[in-house]
């Protein structure tokens, strides 16, 4: 018998032209904190996926062992049944249900007659709750406590499963220092009772405070595992960034003019916990002509920076100012920031960016009716002209601007975004994650719309989860680490390992 709880052998998993993973191997011993370390897309949370069960057993090749035993989880409710539970970013809580609901939920305690014996259920939710060191009423709703208590019901919820490896993907994303340091605090607690832990993280600071050892995976596949004794920033930093940058990008020769844009002192709060501030002080400037990059990894406030700067689309408490070539502007409504010359392409096009049941005509106008108005009516001939132009100039892969959006590819969905916002005429357009998702001949064309866009002088602020592509089209790169800016530099100075240094330097405690 080994002293390890688990081993993943070999393991490939491939999606539709993609393999997420290839051959990775992976570890943990009985007891023991393991820390997996990567770049956003390295494969991290498709392998815990491939663990747990939410990528069955057949969709994937290699094995996994498992207290010595071979297992081959049909299911995520198989995984739990031998003690292996995960806890994913985005935390599966229902808001209306009360916390012992919500421990319990599927997994209910009965009375001999088959109902929900709701005595015993508030009173083992108040033992597991102060397992986890909480003391709120079992009673209480999730929507009425905040993230990181929320955080600690889904363990007080694994520890009633009985749990032996616990998973955790990004615990710490969305919660303050001190929530942070309570749930790290915890996680070291229960090794001391013989649980495993795996923590997805990019906080090196929290990784050498707990982690036993570090598993680094880069391209979907396993690039080594680091002693605790061994671990360093920099030898993670490396391991992580490892790669040829050298990439399909157009030439780019930036023609820089005058401060377009200026942001100072910009805050918001978090739209449910109104204490929590997740864009702390921020201060940027765009050039005309100029493309800047904001680098940062998940959780770290990009999303949340740019949609409060346009028209306070997230956040409340929102406080700042904002210049437009000197002069302040006001943007405390989406209409008012595409009145002053500010545009955004949302990271979710599917929910945020585009009408899917609409055809390409009506979603490059959508942002811009005004411009077609005659007589207070659209202008039919004219929407559908400005609608072909684009799907021109863009390259639109679609048979006429009447096919339905939801039915294009990713990368063209994208430029059907990018159509819409363009025609806006903004000054300033600030890209979400323009490539998420599409290959990598969309790709190509997207970056050289963004070109010619800051060639035609606009400001462009793109923000990207991956460096290698902030790297290749940038002229400036910031980077933002817990909603505050860290450092920026020009594109000559930046490299992926001080980037990155500065994507995961934590607050001043």
């Amino acid at each position: 018998m080994t002293t390890n709880i688990l081993e993943m052998r070999g393991i490939t998993k491939t999606f539709p032209g993609v393999k997420a993973l290839s051959n990775v191997t992976l570890s943990a011993e009985r007891g023991e904190v393991l820390a997996i370390c990567g770049e956003n897309g390295a494969g991290k949370s498709t392998l815990m996926k491939v663990l747990s069960g939410v990528y069955p057993h057949g969709s994937y090749t290699g094995d996994i062992v498992f207290e010595d035993e071979i297992v081959e989880f049909k299911d995520i409710t198989d995984s739990e049944a031998k003690g292996i539970v995960i806890i994913h970013q985005e935390l599966a809580l229902s808001p209306y249900l009360s916390i012992a609901e919500n421990i319990f939920l599927n997994n209910e305690l009965k009375n001999p007659f088959g109902l929900i014996d709701w005595n015993k259920t508030n009173h083992e939710a108040q033992k597991l709750l102060a397992r986890v060191g909480l003391s709120d009423n079992p009673t209480t709703r999730i929507m009425d406590i905040g993230v990181g208590k929320q955080q600690l019901v889904e363990i007080a919820k694994a520890l009633s499963k009985r749990v032996k490896l616990l998973i955790l993907d990004e615990p710490t994303a969305a919660l303050n220092d001190e929530d942070s340091a309570h749930l790290l605090n915890l996680i070291l607690h229960l090794k001391g009772q013989g649980i495993t832990s795996i923590i997805i993280s990019h906080k090196l600071n929290e990784i050498k405070k707990i982690a036993d050892s570090v598993t680094v995976i880069r391209d979907g596949k396993t690039i080594e595992t680091i002693a605790k004794t061994d671990v360093t920033e920099e030898r993670i930093i490396k391991d992580m960034v490892g790669r040829d940058l050298e990439s399909r990008y157009p030439d780019h020769t930036p023609n820089i003019g005058e401060e377009l844009l200026r942001v100072e002192d910009w805050t918001a709060h978090h739209p449910q916990d109104q204490n929590r501030v997740v864009v702390d002080n921020v201060n940027i400037t765009v050039h005309a002509g100029e493309i800047v990059g904001i680098a940062g990894l998940m959780g770290a406030g990009r999303t949340e920076f740019a949609m409060s700067l346009f028209g306070r689309s997230y956040g409340t408490k929102i406080s700042g100012r904002v210049f437009k070539r000197g002069k302040e502007i006001k943007t405390r409504t989406v209409s008012e920031a595409i009145g002053n010359g500010i545009a955004y392409a949302t990271e979710d096009r599917k929910t945020y960016g585009l009408n899917l049941i609409e055809d390409i005509k009506r979603n490059i106008s959508m942002a811009s009716l005004g411009k077609l108005e005659k007589w207070g009516l659209v202008h039919d001939n004219e929407e559908y002209r400005v609608a072909n132009e684009f799907r021109t100039s863009m390259n639109i892969k679609a048979p006429s601007v009447l096919a339905k959006t939801g039915k294009l590819s990713g990368g063209n969905q994208q430029k059907v975004v990018l159509s819409k916002w363009i025609y806006s005429d903004p000054d300033v357009l600030i890209l979400d994650e323009p490539t998420r998702g599409i290959d990598v001949g969309a790709k190509y064309e997207i970056y050289a719309i963004i070109n010619k866009l800051a060639a035609e002088g606009k400001g462009i602020i793109v923000i990207s989860s991956e460096l290698p592509e902030l790297l290749g089209i940038s002229d400036r790169v910031y980077a933002i680490s817990e909603g505050r800016i860290t450092g920026e530099m020009p594109i000559a100075e930046a490299t992926p390992e001080s980037v990155l240094k500065l994507m995961t330097m934590e607050k001043p405690r």
